[in-house]
């Protein structure tokens, strides 16, 4: 059973109740403030999310406050940037832990994302104020009775689906069930025996073995740096929750490993394809990004929420593109350009693959990701594989022009061409014909965009990244035939060590 502790539930935003606003007056600045409502009324306010519970161990916590003015209507444009303060604090004062707590950011629709990450384990709890005006906001403050932990606190759960109610992790993932379609049974020593010969030159694979909690592997081939994204994330989800004992091989280069043959063996990777058959896991960007989030990186699947440029009114009437050569329709597109720059402004920042084509396409200068939104369409053409920034310009204000692939991450089958994004033909011969289109019909280019932006802002919650890590092995785990195994050659991957934070798992002791 769930223990019955500080959760604090709230009507989640519904873009149906949004107050309707009429707007008299055109504004030019893109600094002030849009909304019309009148005043924010402070206790009408709602506040909900999971950095309310304690229970949800996240590497930063979060939760959000939709802005209310007097007549009850929620607000859907921003009312100020400075709007909210939020102060955190241990319940005992003698508890000296260090919390960064950022300033909200705003999503620019009326409603703020609040974040902040723990240094420490709180033994007694915390107290959240959200203010606004000095006026308390909602239900603020809110009491989290503790202990709550911090990231790097050793503390799984053994109940699984007691974790995942906590969690609130979906039924199911579509994508996870069509990828194990094709493995009813998983045959470990076929596995062992195969996987090796097959893939071990083909750049990077890393032997995982999960025993009694605990993390071993081994490495297959010349480039396996990045096994540091799957030892970390696999790391933080273990110190979550106790994992069945499984063994299982991650891919950690660009591409998609096993064939559509007939007899294929499950190889996790961090992309699929209409070609392949691995089961994708969530790539090493999206999980980075969440792990080091207010931490070791800058831009994050939160933090962009709050930087997604200035209302859609204000936005440049042009399409927009930034990157490196990686794929050779990337410099057809910077030649688009050139000869349509009414249309697009598209360039090519890194010559790594096509050097011979530098001169005569050129090359642009860098871009900060944030400045992308100034512009209403982004358009979004592959890398390598698919483009992993796709996510995080499905997060923004702009409607994203997406290139037709055969390569796809782990949240696509959630998606819907021409209603959460603008397909364009693989080659991009309708490029241009989909940019005007979106100039002509600016309300629905709008509508998409919000669209896909509401959709990215639930399917990439960081929480959902620890569901899916979770189902897919717990998945693989059933389908296993034969005894996980530490192998001789193995070595075992430590959980870090942090002497500043020391943390006792005191639920476990309570039996919570």
């Amino acid at each position: 059973m769930v223990s019955e502790r500080s959760l604090h539930l709230c009507v989640p935003l519904v873009s149906g109740s949004f107050c309707k606003l009429i707007v008299f007056v055109v504004f030019i600045s893109t600094n002030f403030p849009v909304s019309v409502c009148e005043g924010i009324n402070s206790g009408r306010c709602m506040i909900w999310g999971p950095g309310l519970n304690p229970d949800t161990v996240l590497p930063v916590r979060h939760f959000f406050v939709q802005a209310v003015d007097s007549k009850g209507d929620n607000l859907t444009l921003s009312p100020g940037k400075d709007t909210f303060k939020v102060k955190i604090s241990p319940l005992d004062k003698k508890e000296h832990i260090r919390i960064h707590v950022p300033p909200p950011l705003d999503r620019g629709d009326g409603s703020f994302l609040l974040r902040y990450r723990l240094y420490g384990t709180v033994l007694k709890g915390l107290q959240i104020e959200v203010l606004h005006q000095d006026a308390a906001v909602a239900k603020s403050p809110y009491t989290l009775q503790g202990p709550i932990y911090h990231e790097y606190c050793d503390c799984p759960k053994s109940d699984a689906p007691v974790w995942q109610s906590i969690m609130q992790c979906p039924a199911e993932e579509p994508q996870i069930l069509a990828d194990f379609k094709s493995f009813p049974t998983i045959d470990l020593q076929r596995l062992r025996q195969e996987v090796p010969q097959r893939f071990s030159n083909r750049g990077g694979l890393i032997h995982y073995a999960i025993i009694n909690n605990q993390l071993h592997r081994r490495t297959l081939g010349k480039y396996t740096d990045f096994k540091m994204f799957s030892d970390e994330m696999l790391l933080s989800l273990m110190r979550k929750v106790r994992l069945p004992d499984v063994e299982f091989y991650i891919n950690v280069g660009d591409w998609p490993l096993e064939t559509k043959r007939t007899d294929a063996v499950p190889i996790l990777s961090w992309c699929g394809s209409t070609e392949t058959r691995d089961v994708v896991l969530p790539t090493y960007e999206v999980t980075h990004s969440t792990l080091e989030s207010m931490r070791g990186v800058t831009i994050d699947l939160l933090s962009v929420q709050g930087n997604t440029g200035p209302p859609w009114i204000n936005k440049t009437d042009q399409a927009f593109f930034r990157g490196r050569d990686s794929r050779e329709e990337r410099l057809h597109l910077a030649s688009l350009s050139k000869k349509n720059p009414e249309l697009l402004d598209a360039g090519i920042t890194g010559w790594f693959f096509f050097r011979d084509r530098e001169k005569h396409v050129g090359k642009a200068p860098l871009v900060g990701f944030f400045d992308f939104f100034k512009y209403k369409y982004q358009v979004n053409v592959d890398g390598t594989v698919a483009a992993y920034r796709f996510p995080y310009l499905m997060l923004g204000n702009s409607v994203v022009l997406k290139q037709d692939s055969q390569y796809y991450e782990y949240f696509y089958t959630h998606l819907k061409a021409g209603s959460h994004y603008v397909p364009v033909k693989r080659n991009l011969s309708d490029l241009l014909e989909k940019i005007q289109w979106a100039k002509e019909n600016d309300a629905e280019a709008q509508k998409i965009a919000r669209a896909g932006q509401a959709a990215a802002r639930e399917l990439l919650q960081p929480g959902r990244l620890y569901c899916y890590y979770y189902r897919v092995l717990h998945m693989y785990s059933e389908r296993q035939a034969g005894q996980p195994t530490r192998h001789v050659d193995m070595e075992l991957v430590p959980q870090p060590d942090d002497p500043t934070a020391v943390c006792t798992c005191e639920r476990q002791k309570l039996g919570l």
